[in-house]
Protein backbone atom coordinates (compact mmCIF):
# COMPACT_ATOMS: atom_id res chain seq x y z
CA UNK A 1 0.00 0.00 0.00
CA UNK A 2 1.23 3.49 -0.89
CA UNK A 3 -0.08 6.71 0.69
CA UNK A 4 -0.07 9.13 -2.26
CA UNK A 5 -1.64 12.15 -0.56
CA UNK A 6 -2.63 13.09 2.97
CA UNK A 7 -4.79 16.02 4.11
CA UNK A 8 -4.80 17.06 7.76
CA UNK A 9 -6.94 19.68 9.53
CA UNK A 10 -6.68 20.48 13.26
CA UNK A 11 -4.74 17.36 14.26
CA UNK A 12 -2.67 18.14 17.35
CA UNK A 13 -0.43 21.08 16.40
CA UNK A 14 -0.97 20.64 12.64
CA UNK A 15 -3.76 23.08 11.75
CA UNK A 16 -3.69 22.47 8.01
CA UNK A 17 -1.49 20.40 5.72
CA UNK A 18 -1.87 18.70 2.34
CA UNK A 19 1.12 16.64 1.26
CA UNK A 20 1.88 14.83 -2.00
CA UNK A 21 4.13 11.96 -0.97
CA UNK A 22 6.89 9.83 -2.48
CA UNK A 23 6.02 6.15 -3.05
CA UNK A 24 9.36 5.20 -1.45
CA UNK A 25 11.01 7.55 1.08
CA UNK A 26 9.48 10.55 2.87
CA UNK A 27 11.81 12.39 5.26
CA UNK A 28 10.63 14.95 7.83
CA UNK A 29 13.25 17.22 9.36
CA UNK A 30 12.79 19.61 12.26
CA UNK A 31 13.60 20.31 15.90
CA UNK A 32 11.92 18.37 18.71
CA UNK A 33 8.37 19.44 19.50
CA UNK A 34 7.64 20.96 16.08
CA UNK A 35 5.14 18.34 14.85
CA UNK A 36 7.12 15.58 13.08
CA UNK A 37 5.72 12.86 15.34
CA UNK A 38 2.21 14.32 15.00
CA UNK A 39 2.42 13.88 11.23
CA UNK A 40 3.40 10.21 11.65
CA UNK A 41 0.60 9.81 14.20
CA UNK A 42 -1.92 11.09 11.64
CA UNK A 43 -0.71 8.41 9.19
CA UNK A 44 -1.00 5.82 12.00
CA UNK A 45 -4.55 6.99 12.80
CA UNK A 46 -5.69 6.30 9.22
CA UNK A 47 -4.55 2.67 9.63
CA UNK A 48 -5.73 1.94 13.19
CA UNK A 49 -8.66 4.36 13.71
CA UNK A 50 -6.88 5.83 16.72
CA UNK A 51 -3.78 7.72 17.80
CA UNK A 52 -0.66 5.72 18.66
CA UNK A 53 -0.06 7.75 21.80
CA UNK A 54 -3.45 8.99 23.04
CA UNK A 55 -6.54 6.78 23.35
CA UNK A 56 -8.85 9.80 23.85
CA UNK A 57 -9.95 10.95 20.39
CA UNK A 58 -11.08 14.42 21.48
CA UNK A 59 -7.58 15.17 22.77
CA UNK A 60 -6.03 15.00 19.29
CA UNK A 61 -8.09 18.02 18.19
CA UNK A 62 -6.00 21.20 18.01
CA UNK A 63 -6.48 23.40 21.08
CA UNK A 64 -9.23 25.95 20.50
CA UNK A 65 -10.72 24.09 17.52
CA UNK A 66 -14.01 22.17 17.32
CA UNK A 67 -13.10 19.29 15.01
CA UNK A 68 -10.33 17.39 13.25
CA UNK A 69 -10.21 15.76 9.82
CA UNK A 70 -7.82 13.32 8.17
CA UNK A 71 -7.98 12.01 4.63
CA UNK A 72 -5.57 9.69 2.86
CA UNK A 73 -5.55 8.69 -0.78
CA UNK A 74 -3.78 5.34 -1.16
CA UNK A 75 -2.79 3.11 -4.03
CA UNK A 76 -2.87 -0.61 -3.35
CA UNK A 77 -0.48 -3.14 -4.87
CA UNK A 78 -2.93 -3.74 -7.74
CA UNK A 79 -2.82 -0.05 -8.70
CA UNK A 80 -6.32 0.78 -7.42
CA UNK A 81 -7.02 3.91 -5.36
CA UNK A 82 -8.49 3.75 -1.86
CA UNK A 83 -9.69 6.87 -0.03
CA UNK A 84 -9.82 6.74 3.77
CA UNK A 85 -11.49 9.56 5.71
CA UNK A 86 -11.86 10.28 9.39
CA UNK A 87 -13.59 13.27 10.94
CA UNK A 88 -14.81 14.15 14.41
CA UNK A 89 -16.46 17.13 16.12
CA UNK A 90 -16.03 17.68 19.84
CA UNK A 91 -18.75 15.92 21.81
CA UNK A 92 -19.72 13.54 18.99
CA UNK A 93 -18.46 10.18 17.77
CA UNK A 94 -15.91 9.99 14.98
CA UNK A 95 -16.83 9.00 11.43
CA UNK A 96 -14.52 6.63 9.57
CA UNK A 97 -15.11 6.01 5.87
CA UNK A 98 -13.55 3.95 3.10
CA UNK A 99 -14.31 5.26 -0.39
CA UNK A 100 -17.10 7.43 1.07
CA UNK A 101 -18.82 4.46 2.75
CA UNK A 102 -18.90 4.59 6.54
CA UNK A 103 -17.79 1.56 8.52
CA UNK A 104 -20.34 -0.10 10.79
CA UNK A 105 -17.52 -1.38 12.99
CA UNK A 106 -14.05 0.14 13.11
CA UNK A 107 -12.51 -3.33 13.47
CA UNK A 108 -13.48 -3.95 9.81
CA UNK A 109 -10.87 -1.37 8.78
CA UNK A 110 -7.91 -2.83 10.69
CA UNK A 111 -5.56 -4.59 8.29
CA UNK A 112 -6.61 -2.71 5.15
CA UNK A 113 -3.51 -0.50 5.46
CA UNK A 114 -0.95 -2.58 7.40
CA UNK A 115 1.62 -0.46 9.17
CA UNK A 116 4.61 -0.80 11.49
CA UNK A 117 5.53 2.20 13.64
CA UNK A 118 8.90 2.44 15.39
CA UNK A 119 9.11 5.26 17.96
CA UNK A 120 11.13 6.28 21.06
CA UNK A 121 8.20 5.25 23.27
CA UNK A 122 8.73 1.62 22.19
CA UNK A 123 11.32 1.31 24.96
CA UNK A 124 8.33 0.62 27.24
CA UNK A 125 8.18 -2.85 25.65
CA UNK A 126 11.38 -3.68 27.50
CA UNK A 127 10.98 -1.48 30.57
CA UNK A 128 7.21 -1.80 31.08
CA UNK A 129 4.87 -4.56 32.19
CA UNK A 130 3.72 -7.63 30.28
CA UNK A 131 0.64 -5.81 28.90
CA UNK A 132 2.96 -3.74 26.68
CA UNK A 133 4.49 -6.86 25.17
CA UNK A 134 1.08 -8.49 24.65
CA UNK A 135 -0.04 -5.35 22.82
CA UNK A 136 2.92 -5.82 20.50
CA UNK A 137 1.58 -9.26 19.55
CA UNK A 138 -2.04 -8.12 19.30
CA UNK A 139 -1.32 -5.13 17.03
CA UNK A 140 0.47 -7.25 14.42
CA UNK A 141 -1.71 -10.39 14.48
CA UNK A 142 -4.93 -8.35 14.26
CA UNK A 143 -3.69 -6.78 11.01
CA UNK A 144 -3.83 -10.07 9.11
CA UNK A 145 -6.34 -12.14 11.10
CA UNK A 146 -9.72 -10.57 11.91
CA UNK A 147 -10.83 -13.69 13.81
CA UNK A 148 -8.05 -12.90 16.29
CA UNK A 149 -9.60 -9.55 17.30
CA UNK A 150 -12.99 -11.22 17.70
CA UNK A 151 -11.54 -14.01 19.87
CA UNK A 152 -9.68 -11.41 21.96
CA UNK A 153 -12.86 -9.39 22.47
CA UNK A 154 -14.82 -12.49 23.53
CA UNK A 155 -12.02 -13.55 25.87
CA UNK A 156 -11.86 -10.12 27.50
CA UNK A 157 -15.63 -10.05 27.97
CA UNK A 158 -15.55 -13.48 29.66
CA UNK A 159 -12.59 -12.35 31.80
CA UNK A 160 -14.47 -9.22 32.95
CA UNK A 161 -17.56 -11.28 33.82
CA UNK A 162 -15.51 -13.81 35.78
CA UNK A 163 -13.69 -11.02 37.62
CA UNK A 164 -17.05 -9.47 38.55
CA UNK A 165 -18.12 -12.79 40.07
CA UNK A 166 -14.83 -13.12 41.95
CA UNK A 167 -15.35 -9.71 43.57
CA UNK A 168 -18.80 -10.58 44.97
CA UNK A 169 -19.21 -10.70 48.74
CA UNK A 170 -21.44 -13.78 48.58
CA UNK A 171 -20.36 -17.02 46.97
CA UNK A 172 -20.85 -16.70 43.16
CA UNK A 173 -23.14 -19.02 41.20
CA UNK A 174 -20.90 -22.00 40.28
CA UNK A 175 -22.79 -22.64 37.02
CA UNK A 176 -22.29 -19.05 35.91
CA UNK A 177 -18.63 -19.19 36.91
CA UNK A 178 -18.21 -22.38 34.86
CA UNK A 179 -19.75 -20.77 31.77
CA UNK A 180 -17.33 -17.83 31.81
CA UNK A 181 -14.34 -20.06 32.60
CA UNK A 182 -15.16 -22.34 29.68
CA UNK A 183 -15.39 -19.36 27.33
CA UNK A 184 -12.11 -17.97 28.65
CA UNK A 185 -10.45 -21.34 28.08
CA UNK A 186 -11.84 -21.86 24.57
CA UNK A 187 -10.99 -18.37 23.33
CA UNK A 188 -7.72 -18.29 25.28
CA UNK A 189 -6.39 -21.47 23.67
CA UNK A 190 -7.25 -20.10 20.22
CA UNK A 191 -5.42 -16.84 21.04
CA UNK A 192 -2.44 -18.79 22.39
CA UNK A 193 -2.08 -20.89 19.23
CA UNK A 194 -2.12 -17.77 17.02
CA UNK A 195 0.38 -15.93 19.25
CA UNK A 196 2.67 -18.98 19.41
CA UNK A 197 2.66 -19.48 15.63
CA UNK A 198 3.45 -15.79 15.14
CA UNK A 199 6.32 -15.71 17.67
CA UNK A 200 7.84 -18.95 16.32
CA UNK A 201 8.00 -17.39 12.86
CA UNK A 202 9.19 -14.03 14.16
CA UNK A 203 12.19 -15.22 16.25
CA UNK A 204 14.68 -16.23 13.51
CA UNK A 205 13.99 -13.07 11.47
CA UNK A 206 14.30 -10.89 14.58
CA UNK A 207 17.63 -12.51 15.56
CA UNK A 208 18.99 -12.13 12.03
CA UNK A 209 18.15 -8.41 11.91
CA UNK A 210 19.62 -7.80 15.38
CA UNK A 211 22.87 -9.56 14.42
CA UNK A 212 23.15 -7.49 11.24
CA UNK A 213 22.70 -4.19 13.09
CA UNK A 214 24.96 -5.22 16.01
CA UNK A 215 27.46 -6.88 13.61
CA UNK A 216 27.31 -10.21 15.50
CA UNK A 217 28.70 -8.70 18.71
CA UNK A 218 25.78 -9.72 20.97
CA UNK A 219 23.41 -12.66 21.35
CA UNK A 220 19.72 -11.95 21.92
CA UNK A 221 16.74 -14.24 22.38
CA UNK A 222 12.98 -14.00 22.53
CA UNK A 223 10.53 -16.54 23.94
CA UNK A 224 6.79 -16.66 24.50
CA UNK A 225 5.55 -17.50 28.01
CA UNK A 226 1.93 -18.52 28.62
CA UNK A 227 -0.20 -20.33 31.20
CA UNK A 228 -1.40 -22.46 28.25
CA UNK A 229 2.00 -24.17 28.41
CA UNK A 230 1.02 -25.68 31.79
CA UNK A 231 -1.74 -27.88 30.38
CA UNK A 232 -5.41 -27.50 29.42
CA UNK A 233 -6.26 -23.84 30.08
CA UNK A 234 -9.61 -24.63 31.74
CA UNK A 235 -7.79 -26.77 34.32
CA UNK A 236 -5.19 -24.06 34.89
CA UNK A 237 -7.87 -21.38 35.39
CA UNK A 238 -9.97 -23.50 37.76
CA UNK A 239 -7.06 -24.93 39.75
CA UNK A 240 -6.55 -21.80 41.86
CA UNK A 241 -10.08 -20.42 41.92
CA UNK A 242 -9.84 -19.96 45.71
CA UNK A 243 -6.77 -17.74 45.27
CA UNK A 244 -8.60 -15.75 42.60
CA UNK A 245 -11.49 -15.24 45.04
CA UNK A 246 -9.06 -13.99 47.68
CA UNK A 247 -7.53 -11.33 45.40
CA UNK A 248 -10.73 -10.56 43.45
CA UNK A 249 -9.44 -11.15 39.91
CA UNK A 250 -8.22 -13.90 37.56
CA UNK A 251 -4.58 -14.84 38.12
CA UNK A 252 -4.35 -17.25 35.18
CA UNK A 253 -5.10 -16.98 31.48
CA UNK A 254 -3.72 -15.51 28.28
CA UNK A 255 -4.20 -12.01 29.72
CA UNK A 256 -1.00 -12.78 31.65
CA UNK A 257 1.05 -13.94 28.64
CA UNK A 258 4.49 -12.40 28.22
CA UNK A 259 7.50 -12.22 25.91
CA UNK A 260 10.82 -13.01 27.60
CA UNK A 261 13.56 -10.77 26.17
CA UNK A 262 17.17 -11.76 26.87
CA UNK A 263 20.61 -10.35 26.08
CA UNK A 264 23.43 -12.86 26.51
CA UNK A 265 21.03 -15.08 28.47
CA UNK A 266 20.07 -12.34 30.96
CA UNK A 267 16.95 -10.11 31.08
CA UNK A 268 17.20 -7.27 28.56
CA UNK A 269 15.48 -5.01 31.08
CA UNK A 270 18.44 -5.36 33.45
CA UNK A 271 21.39 -5.83 31.09
CA UNK A 272 20.73 -3.71 28.01
CA UNK A 273 22.27 -0.29 27.37
CA UNK A 274 20.11 2.39 25.72
CA UNK A 275 21.64 1.55 22.34
CA UNK A 276 21.12 -2.19 22.81
CA UNK A 277 17.52 -1.68 23.93
CA UNK A 278 16.84 0.51 20.92
CA UNK A 279 18.45 -2.05 18.59
CA UNK A 280 16.36 -4.84 20.19
CA UNK A 281 13.08 -2.98 19.69
CA UNK A 282 13.97 -1.91 16.15
CA UNK A 283 14.88 -5.50 15.18
CA UNK A 284 11.59 -6.68 16.68
CA UNK A 285 9.58 -4.12 14.71
CA UNK A 286 11.42 -4.77 11.44
CA UNK A 287 10.83 -8.51 11.92
CA UNK A 288 7.13 -7.76 12.33
CA UNK A 289 7.25 -5.75 9.11
CA UNK A 290 8.82 -8.71 7.32
CA UNK A 291 6.11 -11.01 8.71
CA UNK A 292 3.26 -8.74 7.57
CA UNK A 293 4.85 -8.28 4.15
CA UNK A 294 4.99 -12.04 3.63
CA UNK A 295 1.67 -12.86 5.28
CA UNK A 296 -0.55 -10.21 3.75
CA UNK A 297 -0.37 -10.88 0.01
CA UNK A 298 -2.66 -7.94 -0.69
CA UNK A 299 -0.24 -5.17 0.16
CA UNK A 300 3.15 -4.12 1.52
CA UNK A 301 2.94 -2.40 4.94
CA UNK A 302 3.88 1.21 5.51
CA UNK A 303 6.96 1.71 7.71
CA UNK A 304 7.07 4.69 10.10
CA UNK A 305 10.46 5.41 11.72
CA UNK A 306 10.36 8.17 14.32
CA UNK A 307 13.71 9.46 15.57
CA UNK A 308 15.32 6.02 15.38
CA UNK A 309 18.97 7.13 15.32
CA UNK A 310 19.05 8.80 18.73
CA UNK A 311 21.17 6.89 21.33
CA UNK A 312 22.80 4.72 18.63
CA UNK A 313 26.50 4.70 17.78
CA UNK A 314 27.69 5.44 14.25
CA UNK A 315 28.24 1.75 13.37
CA UNK A 316 24.66 0.78 14.24
CA UNK A 317 23.30 3.79 12.38
CA UNK A 318 25.26 2.67 9.32
CA UNK A 319 23.80 -0.85 9.43
CA UNK A 320 20.24 0.44 9.88
CA UNK A 321 20.74 2.81 6.95
CA UNK A 322 21.74 -0.13 4.74
CA UNK A 323 18.72 -2.12 5.90
CA UNK A 324 15.99 0.45 5.31
CA UNK A 325 17.49 1.63 2.02
CA UNK A 326 17.15 -1.92 0.63
CA UNK A 327 14.49 -3.34 -1.66
CA UNK A 328 12.60 -5.23 1.08
CA UNK A 329 10.69 -2.14 2.18
CA UNK A 330 7.89 -0.28 0.47
CA UNK A 331 6.91 3.25 1.46
CA UNK A 332 8.84 4.69 4.41
CA UNK A 333 8.19 7.74 6.59
CA UNK A 334 11.19 8.80 8.64
CA UNK A 335 11.80 11.72 11.02
CA UNK A 336 15.02 13.15 12.41
CA UNK A 337 16.39 16.37 13.86
CA UNK A 338 19.63 15.78 11.97
CA UNK A 339 19.54 16.01 8.19
CA UNK A 340 22.94 14.32 7.95
CA UNK A 341 21.39 10.98 9.00
CA UNK A 342 18.72 11.25 6.33
CA UNK A 343 21.20 12.31 3.65
CA UNK A 344 23.22 9.15 4.37
CA UNK A 345 20.14 7.00 3.79
CA UNK A 346 19.33 8.82 0.56
CA UNK A 347 22.90 8.35 -0.68
CA UNK A 348 22.62 4.58 -0.18
CA UNK A 349 19.94 3.98 -2.77
CA UNK A 350 18.74 5.05 -6.16
CA UNK A 351 15.10 5.60 -5.24
CA UNK A 352 12.45 8.30 -5.22
CA UNK A 353 12.29 10.46 -2.12
CA UNK A 354 10.88 13.70 -0.78
CA UNK A 355 12.19 15.92 2.00
CA UNK A 356 9.92 18.02 4.21
CA UNK A 357 10.66 20.67 6.84
CA UNK A 358 8.45 20.79 9.94
CA UNK A 359 8.24 23.89 12.13
CA UNK A 360 5.45 24.77 14.60
CA UNK A 361 3.03 22.43 12.85
CA UNK A 362 3.73 23.87 9.41
CA UNK A 363 5.01 21.29 6.91
CA UNK A 364 6.75 22.44 3.74
CA UNK A 365 8.53 20.48 1.05
CA UNK A 366 12.28 20.98 0.59
CA UNK A 367 12.60 20.94 -3.20
CA UNK A 368 16.40 20.94 -3.36
CA UNK A 369 18.02 17.47 -3.52
CA UNK A 370 21.45 18.75 -2.62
Amino acid sequence: MILKKISIINYKNIQSATLELSPKMNCFIGHNGEGKTNLLDAVYYLSFCRSAGNPVDSQVITHGQDFFMLEGIYENDMGDDETVYCGMKRGTKKHFKRNKKEYKRLSEHIGLIPLIYVSPSDSIMIEGGSEERRRLLDVVISQFDHTYIEALNRYNKALQQRNSLLKMDEEPDPMLMQIWEEQMAAEGESIYEKRKAFVDELIPVFQDIYQRVAEDKEQVSLSYVSHCQRGALLDVIQRDRHKDRAVGYSLHGVHRDDLEMLLGGYPMKREGSQGQNKTFVLALKLAQFDFLRRTNSQTTPLLLLDDIFDKLDARRVEQIVKLVAGDDFGQIFITDTNRAHLDRILQHGDFDYRLFHVEQGEISRIVSHE
